[in-house]
């Protein structure tokens, strides 16, 4: 009965090591996988890859597959070595993301799984970047991009499909910067939906998310500024609120403050 013991748990305590995995990646290009791609990565996955370009190089890095359970299991992307501060963006869900360009020559991926459940996982390439090119910043959901060279001096312009109303600028400019590579003059927009947001006048009124009670959509951004006669207040008084906790915020901001839920 010991020995059974013991082999049940140095099994264990194999099975419990063996999602851990750790890469350092020194190749000009190349392709990253989650463990078990595209058939899903393991429980207790806890695995890094530090992708290291040449100096004055950056690291693009674009998504070819994704899929990770929502909320549960993260891929965590850092802007150098995986500390708190260099935390570029937290990925999980199944919608493809953008491609990521750093600012340096070197780039952290960092997944983690729970204990149960997970997706295909992902797959993604990556390519380090001459001083001379901007990479490409990215595609718009609902929207469209024209151009298809990202060097200094080209430029991208984009626009959204019918429905939606892009935020941000129109056209992305790739310039030199001060320390010798090149960069977007702008953040990528985004399209949201033309339905949402508005000004609303009167002595009451209802103010409803994009679908309701249908689910409201992604990369929502509304605002709604509610008016008043002077000296008039206005109560806001919820009948339903359901967002996805902590990542979607509504704001409530007046006189006396902002509030968010």
């Amino acid at each position: 009965w010991e020995r059974v013991s013991h082999l049940a748990l140095c099994l264990f305590l194999f099975l419990l090591t063996a999602q851990n995995c750790s890469y350092t990646l020194h190749s000009p290009n190349g392709t990253i996988e989650s463990p078990g791609y595209p058939y899903g990565y393991p429980n207790y996955a806890n695995c890094t890859w530090v992708i290291v370009a040449a100096e004055h190089n950056r690291i693009q890095l674009v998504f070819q597959g994704f899929a990770l359970e929502e909320d549960f299991d993260i891929l965590s992307v850092y802007d150098g070595p995986p500390s708190p501060g260099n935390l570029r963006t937290r990925l999980t869900g199944f919608q493809l993301p953008s491609p990521i360009v750093s600012t340096g020559a070197r780039l952290t991926l960092w997944l983690l799984s729970d204990y149960a459940v997970s997706g295909q996982g992902f797959k993604a390439v990556y390519e380090a970047l001459p001083s001379y090119t901007c990479g490409n910043p990215g595609q718009l959901i609902n929207g469209h991009q024209q151009g298809s060279t990202f060097n200094i001096g080209d430029k991208i312009r984009y626009s959204c499909s019918s429905g939606y109303v892009l935020e941000g600028h129109t056209t992305l400019s790739c310039l030199a910067t001060s320390a010798g590579t090149a960069a977007w003059d702008f953040p990528l927009p985004y399209c949201r939906d033309d339905g949402c947001g508005g000004t609303l006048r009167g002595q009451s009124g209802v103010i409803k998310t994009p679908n309701y009670p249908a689910e409201y959509n992604n990369n929502a951004d509304c605002t709604w500024t509610v008016l008043a006669e002077p000296g008039d207040t206005i109560a806001l008084v919820f009948s339903d609120f359901q967002l996805e906790d902590d990542y979607d915020l509504l704001e409530v901001s007046g006189t006396e403050g902002s509030s968010q839920w």
